[in-house]
Formats: structure tokens, C-alpha cells, sequence
């Protein structure tokens, strides 16, 4: 009895270790693969920081954009009335001259007073007059300088002020969707975005490994990569290894980066990878 108890716990044993090597083991990665998944390397929504009507959409589902490319604009009637009285104020400069204007004057009338007072043809309090005369012509014409600073600063925030009404791509990519239409208001509301894009060049490869193989993959390693469409081989290099292994499944998570230039390769595709490093091979030709 005792024997077959012992031989009942055995069987037990290497049961549960078959399961658990079928759970964190795929079974393709009996021949060297691995089932992974492609993704965008980055999804982002466009979104308006500024409460406005749509003017136009400048891109449809599927285009492809350009980092910096305007994609939206919106209705700017007022703030470029704003930018265009900014603009007038800023080089209006019949104040600043007319101090300049002011101050010489005062300088040669105190220059005067002083060559008066040396030869005591003027009393000290004409003297006196003078030089504060000035001194007030200095004050008004500071004052007529930084109120031209402030219409050129007034310039500058109506120019910002438009430059809201103006949306660009944060990324290269593609528009994955348009959820607003011209004439339709844009909020700031972080649920309404206006289109959302995807940056597939270059992908990213998600795989997952099981922790024996922990330390057979580096960061740097390239490795061939097979989508399931379209058919064909791709070579990935090896960017992220998760320092933290699933303790429930005995897996870590690896991340590669697929050159992706032409999006021949579809984002959210299945895929097998192949390791040359934890295959025991060479490395594959680039």
C-alpha cells in the first residue's frame, strides 16, 4: 500500500508539472517559436485644446500622416481680429518717438541751464527746473517703451491664441479613425477626441517567454519574426526584457522593435518569433 501510495504521489506530480509546462510553454515553442502579437507603437488621440467650431478636417481614415502635419483646424474668425488689433497697437510707435523727441530737448534745455548757471546768468532753482524737467522726459519716455513692449508680448500671446486653432500630428503614422465632422464643436472633454492615430513605423512585437529561458534573450538581439499576413519574415531587434518574472505562470514579457517603413506589416497581427540566441543558432542575416 505503501508503495502504491508513493507511486499514486509520483504520477501526481509529473501530471501537474506536464500541466504547468503546457500552460507557460506554447506548444509551438517546441520547434524554436514563439506566439507573439504586432502592435502600433503608439496610439494617440487628437483632441482639441480649445473649445471651437471644426473648420475643416484635413485627413480621412487610412491616410497616412506626417509628424508636424496640420490635421484639423477650427474656427478662428475672432482670434485673428485679436492678433490683427495686437499686431496695429505693437507698431504704433508715435508715443515712443514723440518721448524720444521730448527727452532730447529737456537735455539740451538742461545742457543750456547749466552753462547759464556757470556764468550766474540763471539762479540755482532755474537750474534746478531743468535738470528735473529731465528726468520726467527720461520717466515718460521709459513708460512709452514698455507699453511698446507690452503691445509686442500682446502680439505674441493673440499669435499663440490662434495657433491653438491649428491641430498637428504628434507622431507619424497613420488615421486609424474620424470620430467628428466639420461644423461639429471640439471640446476639451478628454472623452470627445476627433480622430485617433497609430505610429507603425517602426511596430512593436510583444512575445511571451517562459522563465527558462530568462537570460537566453537580451536587450540587442535580433530575432525573425513571422506574421500572419502577409506571409514572410521580418527581422526584429530585441528593446525591452521584463526585469520581473510571472510568478502564476512562469513567464516574463519581451518587446521588439519591427522596422515597419512602407507599413507592409498590419498592426494588431499574430505572429510566430523565432530567437537565434535562445534557438542555440546564429544570429540571423539583417
Amino acid at each position: 500500500m505503501a508503495a502504491a501510495a508513493s507511486h499514486t504521489t509520483d504520477f501526481t506530480r509529473a501530471f501537474l508539472l506536464g500541466v504547468a509546462l503546457a500552460v507557460s510553454v506554447p506548444a509551438s515553442a517546441q520547434d524554436g517559436l514563439f506566439d507573439c502579437i504586432i502592435e502600433a507603437r503608439q496610439m494617440v488621440e487628437i483632441r482639441s485644446p480649445v473649445e471651437g467650431l471644426i473648420a475643416k478636417i484635413l485627413v480621412e481614415r487610412g491616410d497616412a500622416v506626417k509628424r508636424g502635419q496640420v490635421v484639423v483646424t477650427l474656427e478662428s474668425g475672432p482670434e485673428r481680429a485679436a492678433l490683427a488689433v495686437a499686431r496695429s497697437r505693437a507698431e504704433q510707435l508715435g508715443a515712443v518717438k514723440a518721448a524720444e523727441a521730448k527727452l532730447e530737448l529737456a537735455r539740451r534745455k538742461e545742457s543750456r541751464a547749466e552753462e547759464l548757471s556757470r556764468q550766474n546768468f540763471i539762479s540755482p532753482n532755474a537750474l534746478e527746473e531743468a535738470r528735473t524737467e529731465r528726468m520726467l522726459a527720461e520717466s515718460e519716455l521709459k513708460v512709452a517703451r514698455e507699453a511698446q513692449q507690452l503691445s509686442e508680448l500682446e502680439v505674441h500671446r493673440a499669435n499663440e491664441a490662434l495657433g491653438l486653432r491649428t491641430l498637428r500630428s504628434p507622431i507619424g503614422g497613420v488615421v486609424v479613425e474620424r470620430l467628428m465632422k466639420p461644423g461639429e464643436l471640439a471640446t476639451t472633454n478628454v472623452k470627445e477626441p476627433i480622430m485617433r492615430l497609430a505610429e507603425i513605423d517602426p511596430l512593436n512585437v510583444e512575445v511571451i517567454l517562459p522563465a527558462a529561458l530568462y537570460g537566453a534573450v537580451r536587450s540587442g538581439d535580433v530575432a525573425e519574426v513571422s506574421p500572419e499576413t502577409p506571409r514572410g519574415t521580418y527581422i526584429a531587434r530585441v528593446v525591452v526584457v521584463d526585469k520581473v518574472i510571472n510568478a502564476a505562470s512562469g513567464t516574463f514579457g519581451v518587446r521588439l522593435e519591427l522596422p515597419n517603413r512602407n507599413y507592409v506589416v498590419p498592426a494588431g497581427a499574430r505572429c510566430k518569433v523565432r530567437f537565434a540566441r535562445a534557438a542555440g543558432g546564429g544570429r540571423p542575416n539583417q
